[in-house]
């Protein structure tokens, strides 16, 4: 059994998404042997793109499993293409307005209702509507990817959030009234950006674990999919309070298979991982030099730099023993008992950064 992990290139300025085409199975055999995902979709132009590679490099434009891992415009926007445009047997993607139940209680405006605050997600999360009513037009089955929900592959399953994280993060999601007991939340703090010169050495973590992103990106579906006998963890904008959820599923998980793909969560961003829920998925870190067989992958735009990737982060997961790429804007294929693609070469994985500028 062999699979294709293609990470496709979102961003040719600026602004980072992510968008993933994957297939498994008898890559040598015919369509009813393989098992074809799209885990996101990116901006709204890059839907034709993920179809486009759909139907050249796996050769179907019939796919098994579509996951919206969250929606922010840079991963659910292209998922409107690739529904309209191949054939889609199932979805998996949360739908917060059915979440709504007792919801009213937990803000301080005394006036809105459960229905309200359901109607007011709809509304505040309108390309997520919208993508649930295209299924719901085209009969596309949906189901809500909460912890343990499995493909009848067998191969893939889910290892956050659960649907009670799930619930305690959409009262705080955007566009949400004022809560009861208002938070504050370091990730919304504005401060001057000022660039400063960062010196490392080999082993010294310059992420920590006190790291906080935003609800919504905490509500990314994080997906794990084995195929003969490796594992593979894709991460979405999860952050370090969803990743540590994920965790304890990850050491609870009976099956033995090493872990040998990683998306690094939010394009590399610094608040999204810290060196313990790292220690806990991918081990402690090795000695310079030494290396897991573990590609880690952050998905970035050409231009995203410093921002996304964070050269902290890649040093990171480097320390613990993985091979780190970084797409730039481009295609990046990693795969196993797959035929060979023409045009596609090696990429040469990322340098140890032993000083960088960063705001």
């Amino acid at each position: 059994m062999g699979y294709e992990v293609d990470f496709i290139g979102v961003g040719k300025e600026s602004k980072s998404g992510d968008a993933i085409a994957i297939r498994f199975g008898n890559l040598y055999g015919g369509r009813d042997e393989q098992t074809v995902v799209v885990i996101d979709g990116g901006f709204k132009d890059v839907g034709a793109e993920v179809v486009s590679h759909i139907k050249q490099h796996f050769g179907t434009d019939r796919v098994d499993l579509v996951i919206s891992t969250h929606p922010d415009q840079d991963h659910i926007n292209g998922l409107e293409t690739v529904l309209m445009e191949l054939t889609v047997n199932e979805l998996w993607m949360h739908l917060p307005w059915t979440h709504n139940q007792g919801l009213a209680d937990k803000f301080k405006d005394g006036r809105v209702t459960d229905n309200s605050i359901g109607e007011r997600l709809k509304d505040s999360l309108e390309k997520a509507w919208s993508l649930f009513c295209l299924a719901e037009e085209k009969n596309i089955p949906v189901y809500e990817p909460f912890t343990g929900l499995s493909h009848t592959s067998g191969h893939i399953c889910i290892l956050g959030p659960s649907e009670s994280y799930y619930e305690e993060l959409i009262p705080q999601f955007d566009g949400m009234p004022a809560a009861k007991e208002q938070v504050e939340a370091s990730f919304l703090d504005k401060v001057a950006s000022q660039l400063k010169q960062i010196f490392a050495f080999w082993g010294e973590d310059k992420i920590y674990d006190d790291g906080v992103t935003s609800p919504k990106n905490n509500s990314s579906v994080i997906t794990q999919l084995i195929v003969d006998g490796k594992r593979m963890i894709f991460t979405g904008d999860a952050g370090i309070e969803a990743l540590s959820h994920a965790a304890d599923q990850f050491e609870q998980c009976v099956d033995p298979a090493p872990l040998r793909i990683v998306q690094i969560p939010h394009h590399g961003s610094r608040r999204n991982v810290g060196p313990t829920v790292l220690n806990r998925l991918l081990g402690e870190p090795l000695s310079e030099g030494e290396e897991r067989e573990l590609l880690a992958v952050a998905s970035t735009a050409m231009q995203g730099e410093p921002k996304h990737p964070r050269k902290a982060v890649l040093n990171a997961f480097t320390h613990r023993g993985a091979r780190v790429l970084v797409t730039r804007g481009s295609g990046i294929c990693s795969s196993s008992e797959a035929p060979q693609r023409s045009g596609w070469s090696p990429v040469n994985p990322e340098p140890y950064h032993y000083t960088w500028e960063e705001e």
